[in-house]
């Protein structure tokens, strides 16, 4: 194994599959968009480069800094990237590695047996989108430099000065031609970063923000065991130990950690090379299975199962489960709509036969952990069954051209659901002007009496008797949970429309818990929008402007006080219902000029982290939760 590690990593070990081209030209082709998640993928795929160098054994330490200058770098250290001249280009490694599309040592098992980095495009596509980057490599006792601007050397590769150390230096300034806005998001790389020390046992990442003089250490021990612990801290964990099963089979090693806990639902988190495959994959089946087959049995073996005729299903087994099932796969093959769904079909039966042998061994060493668990399966299985009916209701109600629409549904003229979007609006008032605002042809309304119910802390069966709930299912037309399927999706975007206070707020959260743990694929698929209607309507004279946020507010006041206008008229808005329908319409509903934000699964896990503690039962976290996080709250009512 040593051996196999220690394979040779010089200038001949870089393949180069096609040059650098039109990168500039069509930036979104290589990295998704311009917008905020196209400029956090620059960072993401210099990262990557260092924690492959952490999964072939020769990095421990990630430091990422989030300069001032608007900034960013990334540093680590590993082996360092090659820079004698490479045999085929006459050119250093390095200045191949960031100015050649596609070129690296991942393309040669040899010198990486596993890598996360390969679903990419490169390095050198962060530099093609950067206003500059500068690169430092340490290794075979020299330190060596090379600067970029716009994808194009600016220096040659050169020494700098001399060194014991190794590893990697990249920092890189994203270039305001390429991206509307060049501000990273801090909590969107923490996220990520967190996410990369749960999945790397012992691997440490420090962030660094310079601006707000900050600085987070994450490492985990016990990697993935110690997420599924942070995961199910509030959601009332069934047994203190977190089970772990390790396997190896023909070079793909399999990690699970799962507990179970009180909650509805289950939450299961798939990853393979580090990459969150949110649409699962042949590891997830594989688990399922495994997982299925071995509480059955155990459950049986020991004469759990009492009453006649209740079958146990897979959903009941999963039932309360918090899982999180990672691989690492030579040679991964992706597949979905978002290229994260693993398609390898040979690790199914791995990830299969390592899990049920381990459980199985597990319940036989475990009896009183298996009953906890056994108890719970029971109680679900029972409340699957009496809810059949109001399952099988919702099931008719929720046919795409079915006949009994919610009666308060004003819905659109035009049938093709990609034309087609969904107004939710609270209360009736709102909802009255939004229905004499909207487009007929391709825009509808739903309106919603008050709060719906909280879908984190009621069962299924509540759930579906609540007639808002009901209204929302019928609505959309996909079904929930199992049932769920988006071919019968009747819009193609669902907009939350609420007012801009606490209660609207509210509301709103109620919603995404809803959709979110009954209807994930609509986030996942990016159906979900947020309307922003404004808060202020400021006249002054003929000139009428709608403003979104109390800075906005204070910055046009001053605009007009500097231009000496005089009778500026300002007003506040409580609530969708004081806008007559055209105001509705001209600052919310029209598509030309509206303001809506899209909902992204941006971060699975700490979403599912985030809605236990604001929704769940356990009161103590939501307070730390809200003191923690109170700076940052917008849109407070007093």
């Amino acid at each position: 194994m040593v051996e196999e590690r220690r394979e040779s990593y010089n200038a001949s070990a870089i393949k180069v599959l096609e040059g650098l081209e039109a990168v500039r030209r069509r930036p979104a082709m290589y990295i998704g968009s311009v917008g905020k998640r196209g400029l956090h993928h620059l960072i993401n795929e210099v990262v990557d480069n260092s924690v492959d160098e952490a999964l072939a054994g020769y990095c421990t330490r990630i430091v990422l800094t989030l300069h001032s200058d608007g900034s960013v770098s990334v540093e680590d250290n590993g082996r360092g990237i090659p820079v004698d001249i490479h045999p085929q280009y006459g050119i250093s490694a390095l200045e191949l590695v960031m100015t050649k599309l596609h070129a690296g040592g991942k393309f040669d098992r040899k010198v990486y047996k596993v890598s996360g980095g390969l679903h990419g495009v490169g390095v050198s596509v962060v530099n093609a989108l950067s206003e500059w980057m500068e690169v430092i490599v340490k290794r075979d006792g020299k330190v060596w430099r090379q600067r970029y601007q716009r994808g194009k050397p600016i220096t040659p590769v050169e020494v700098i000065g001399e060194t014991k150390e190794t590893g990697t230096y990249v920092r890189f300034k994203p270039d305001p031609e390429i991206f509307d806005d060049t501000r990273f998001d801090p909590s969107v790389i923490e996220s990520r970063l967190k996410e990369l020390a749960y999945l790397n046992p012992g691997l440490e990442i420090i962030l660094i923000n310079e601006k707000a003089g900050e600085k987070k250490v994450f490492k985990f021990e016990r990697g993935i065991m110690d997420l599924v612990r942070d995961l199910t801290r509030e959601k009332g964990p069934l047994h203190e130990d977190i089970i772990y099963i390790r396997g190896e089979q023909n070079g793909v090693v399999v990690e699970v950690a799962l507990r179970y806990t009180q909650m509805d639902g289950s939450s299961e988190f798939s990853f393979a090379n580090n990459i969150n495959t949110i649409e699962g994959g042949t590891h997830l089946t594989g688990f399922r299975m495994a997982l299925t087959k071995a509480v059955k049995e155990a459950m049986e073996k020991q004469g759990l199962i009492k009453e006649k005729g209740l079958t146990i299903e897979s959903e009941d087994v999963r039932d309360g489960l918090t899982a999180v099932i990672s691989v690492k796969v030579p040679d991964p093959q992706f597949e979905g709509q978002t290229k994260t769904k693993l398609g390898n079909t040979e690790v199914k039966n791995i990830v299969y036969s390592t899990v049920y042998a381990n459980l199985k061994e597990y319940f036989e060493k475990h009896p009183d952990t298996l009953k906890t668990i056994a108890n719970r399966i029971l109680l679900v299985a029972r409340a699957r069954i009496a809810a059949k009916r109001a399952r099988e209701l919702v099931k008719r109600k929720t046919a795409l051209e079915s006949t009994t629409l919610p009666g308060k549904l004003a819905d659109c003229i035009e049938k093709d659901p990609d034309k087609c979007e969904l107004f939710i609006v609270e209360g009736e008032s709102a909802g009255g002007s939004a229905k004499l605002a909207r487009t007929r042809t391709t825009q509808a309304v739903l309106p919603l009496r008050g709060k719906i119910i909280n879908v984190e802390k009621a069962g299924l069966v509540k759930v579906l008797r609540n007639e808002e709930i009901k209204a929302l299912i019928a609505a959309i037309g996909t079904g929930i949970g199992e049932e769920f399927d988006i071919k019968k999706l009747r819009y193609g975007r669902i907009i939350i429309m609420t007012d801009a206070d606490v209660d609207g707020a509210h509301i709103r959260t109620l919603l995404l818990t809803f959709f979110y743990r009954y209807m994930p694929k609509l986030i996942e698929e990016e159906r979900i929008y947020i309307a922003m209607p404004p808060l202020y309507r400021i006249k002054a004279g003929k000139e009428v402007r709608y403003v979104y946020s109390e800075e906005e507010k204070e910055r046009v006041l001053k605009e007009l006080e500097a231009k000496g206008v005089k009778n500026v008229e300002v007003q506040r808005y409580k609530g969708l219902g004081e806008m007559n329908p055209e105001q509705l319409w001209e600052t919310t509903m029209n598509p030309e000029t509206r303001v809506i934000k899209k909902v992204f699964m941006e971060d699975a896990i700490e979403a599912d982290r985030i809605f236990s503690i604001l929704m769940g039962p356990d009161t103590q976290p939501r307070k730390e939760f809200i003191m923690s996080h109170a700076k940052e709250a917008v849109n407070i009512d007093v």
